[in-house]
């Protein structure tokens, strides 16, 4: 499916009442799951224990 499809999909589930920010809103949340697809399709992941451990470095301080 196209990325035009896709959009006009998530734009016909809303509802009729919706202002331009959450259509924005919208868009950007299926940009960032495409983006979260093609991280996962070229290995680009850590485990969560790797995550954990990144954290705990970030708040030792």
């Amino acid at each position: 499916m196209s990325v035009k499809e896709q959009v006009l999909q998530a734009i016909n589930r809303l509802p009729d009442d919706i202002n331009f920010r959450d259509v924005t809103e919208e868009i950007a949340f299926l940009a960032a799951v495409r983006e979260a697809e093609q991280d996962i399709e070229q290995g680009r992941v850590i485990t969560n224990e790797q995550m954990k451990a990144r954290i705990g470095e970030w708040t030792a301080s």
